[in-house]
C-alpha cells in the first residue's frame, strides 16, 4: 500500500469508496441522508480545488482516502474513509499521519465523528486527538469535535 495525493482523476472512485464506507456509519444513526451519502461528484470535484486530496492505494485500487485544507493554523481534515473489509489494518491511521505531515506548518488538527461511532473516536483518540466540543446535528446525532494541537 502506498500513500500519494490524489487528482480530481480519482474523485469517482474516491466517491464510490466514501459510499461504501460511510454505510456502517448510516446504520449507526439510522440515517443514509447523511451528507457523505449524498454528496454528488460535480461536489466532490468542486472541493479538489479548495482542498487536499490523499489516497491509499493497494492492488492499484484506491483503498482509502482522507482529505484537508488550512485556515488560520489549523488544518480542518474530513472523510477518512478506508475500504471496510481493510479497515482495522493501519490505512486509517497511516492516512491520518499522512495528512498532518501534509499540512507541516498547521499548528492544531480538527475534525468530527459522530457520537456513537465509538471505533472513530478510538482511532483519533490513539493518534492523540482529544475532543473539545459536542454540538447537537440531528435528533439522533451529536458530533464530537476533537483536535489535537501541534507540540
Amino acid at each position: 500500500m502506498f500513500i500519494s495525493q490524489a487528482s480530481i482523476e480519482d474523485a469517482e472512485a474516491i466517491l464510490k469508496l466514501q459510499k461504501i464506507a460511510y454505510q456502517s456509519e448510516a446504520q449507526i444513526y439510522n440515517d443514509f441522508s447523511i451528507s457523505p451519502l449524498t454528496q454528488t461528484l460535480d461536489q466532490i470535484k468542486a472541493d479538489f480545488a479548495t482542498k487536499v486530496f490523499l489516497k491509499a492505494v493497494a492492488g492499484g485500487d484506491i483503498v482509502g482516502s482522507v482529505r484537508g485544507y488550512q485556515e488560520k493554523g489549523t488544518c480542518y481534515i474530513e472523510r477518512l474513509i478506508v475500504q471496510p473489509a481493510l479497515q482495522g489494518q493501519g490505512i486509517g491511521t497511516a492516512l491520518m499521519r499522512h495528512i498532518e505531515s501534509v499540512f507541516a506548518e498547521a499548528k492544531r488538527f480538527e475534525l468530527f465523528t459522530g457520537h456513537r461511532s465509538e471505533r472513530n473516536i478510538r482511532l483519533y483518540q490513539k493518534l492523540g486527538y482529544q475532543a473539545f466540543r459536542h454540538e447537537p446535528a440531528t435528533e439522533s446525532l451529536t458530533f464530537v469535535f476533537m483536535e489535537k494541537r501541534r507540540k
